[in-house]
């Protein structure tokens, strides 16, 4: 048996992860950590009031670091779904749970369907010099661009060393209008409105083609099965992990 306590358990997503555990055998909620009518309101409460095996943090971008930092110096394995985390800060995650050997998934995406749309886009990333990606998502998340499109982006860059090939010299008469330049000249748009759950669509250009990868999410249960895949292996393994398509 696992025991596992979820900090943002009244959030959004908090919710369905309390939910998730509670349906199936092989885990057990031991506390629910919220700031906000929590059973504990932080993890050093729930830590001495309870024994868990493995955390799941999906709380706020601007919280989700200082979190993890506690629970890998606290040796307490983390599953993290809180998007948010630079580039920086996720290398000082990784060192960190190396030296202290305690287990860390961080996964900008839990969806199987999302990684697979990445997976694919790094896969065609190998045929096209050009690119760019496009990500929807509601008007209450507050960073941009998602995690998940800048590890597609990431991936991407992995096989290919500029994807805005043959373009003229640009000039933006409004700024942001070309989007973000990410790794190797990926451009990332970030859209926010009303009625969107969570979509990308990674677009590649080639002379007389176009060919466009797209996931779109329509509620948050179909993040469950990659979140109880991360933490039924972070229960049993001690290294750092950054994509949930390294453990599927």
């Amino acid at each position: 048996m696992i025991n596992v306590a979820v900090c943002g358990a009244n959030g959004k997503m908090g919710k369905e992860v309390v939910k998730a555990v509670n349906e199936v055998d092989d885990l057990t909620l031991v506390a629910q950590i919220d700031v906000f009518n929590g059973q504990f309101t932080t993890i050093k409460d729930a830590k001495n009031s309870v024994k868990f095996d493995v955390l799941v943090d999906f709380t706020q971008p601007d919280s989700v670091y200082e979190n993890a930092l506690y629970c890998l110096n606290n040796d307490i394995k983390v599953v993290i779904g809180t998007t948010g985390l630079s580039d920086i800060q996720i290398n000082e995650l990784q060192e960190l749970s190396k030296q202290r050997n305690v287990g860390c998934i961080i996964a900008p995406n839990f969806s199987t369907g999302a990684v697979l749309m990445m997976k694919f886009a790094q896969m065609a990333s190998k045929y096209f010099d050009n690119a760019e990606i496009i990500e929807l998502h509601h008007n209450h998340k507050k960073d941009a661009p998602s995690g998940t499109a800048i590890k597609t982006a990431q991936m991407m860059s992995e096989n290919n060393d500029n994807f805005t090939t043959g373009n003229c010299v640009e000039k933006e008469t409004i700024s942001g209008a070309r989007g973000a330049n990410s790794y190797n000249d990926i451009h990332i748009h970030s859209v926010r409105m009303p009625g969107y759950m969570a979509s990308q669509e990674v677009l590649f250009g080639a002379n007389g083609q176009i060919l466009s990868i797209r996931h779109d999410s329509t509620n948050r249960e179909c993040y469950m099965p990659g979140v109880l895949l991360g933490i039924r292996y972070i229960a049993s393994h001690s290294e750092f992990v950054y994509g949930l398509d390294k453990i599927m």
